[in-house]
């Protein structure tokens, strides 16, 4: 049976959901309350029933849906105050496993185990261990937006979703300090999936490589025609135009396998800011 703070923490999550959308860049797809057609489908699947229009769902399959799918799924009734709502609303937006990442890697050194998005005993003991609540929200919602910014569809939608996760951390820091929290509010395009699949291609370094390379083969290339010219020092015009020949290829390749170099940093740095946000890499 849902506890009273799943009821007030699920208030607030459809607030932020609305109604029925089916907007045509959110990867979602047709959605009704924060339950996308797939779910709803695999929902119907599991109880026996006939496939229907999302758009029909009810607000007892809606309460159903969310309770086993989002809430149990982590453990919100094992969590604090304020840290079951913000990832709660996390699971509903981005799915548990994604929000359950956020908490793990946000306990920084508290949590001791694998930051694989499973609410397992050593994730609850974690979150149970922290004695500064408000500060663990702040850290869930840096978590999560930093995430968000990293989305190809941020352009579109990242208006929306920092509006909710501004308002998520209000409101799961004021529950975390015995506070009274505010009212959820809808924000235009804030009821969006913000799903792992969508994040931001990592920059190929295979161009840097070959660059590098094609650089390192020219500046050898240059060092063999310099050491030919040793030998056509008698044949005055040959000896210049070889000199000449030697100077471009020169320059150009250092320029090259410097910029090959340049870029190769560069890719591989945002590769890993990438996977960091995306959880796939440890903090």
């Amino acid at each position: 049976m849902a506890s009273s703070r799943e009821k007030e923490a699920l208030s607030r999550v459809l607030a932020h959901e609305g109604g029925y959308v089916n907007h045509p860049r959110d990867p979602g797809g047709p959605t009704n309350k924060g339950v996308t057609q797939r779910v709803y489908d695999a929902y119907r699947r599991g109880k026996g029933l006939g496939a229907q229009s999302v758009q029909q769902i009810s607000m007892r399959e809606v309460a159903e849906i969310y309770d086993r799918q989002y809430w149990d799924a982590v453990k919100g009734d094992d969590l604090p105050d304020g840290i079951d709502y913000v990832l709660f609303d996390g699971a509903v937006n981005s799915g548990p496993k994604q929000s359950i990442i956020w908490l793990q890697r946000a306990l920084g050194p508290v949590y001791k185990g694998r930051v694989d998005g499973t609410m397992g005993l050593t994730t609850v003991a974690a979150v149970n261990s922290v004695n500064d609540l408000d500060a663990l929200v702040g850290r869930i919602c840096d978590q999560r937006l930093n995430f968000m910014r990293h989305l190809s569809t941020w352009p579109v939608f990242g208006r929306g979703w920092s509006a909710r996760v501004a308002e998520v951390r209000s409101i799961g820091q004021a529950w975390a300090t015995n506070g009274s929290p505010q009212v959820a509010n809808f924000y235009d395009g804030a009821q969006a999936k913000a799903f792992a699949e969508d994040a931001d291609a990592a920059p190929m370094t295979a161009p840097a490589d070959a660059a590098t390379g094609a650089g390192m083969g020219g500046l050898g290339v240059s060092g063999t025609l310099a050491g030919l010219q040793d030998q056509l020092v008698p044949f005055s015009y040959a000896s210049e135009w070889i000199t000449k020949i030697v100077v471009v290829l020169a320059i150009v390749s250092a320029l090259l396998a410097a910029g090959g170099f340049a870029y190769g940093w560069y890719a591989r740095r945002k590769a890993k800011h990438l996977a960091q946000a995306m959880g796939t890499e440890a903090p």
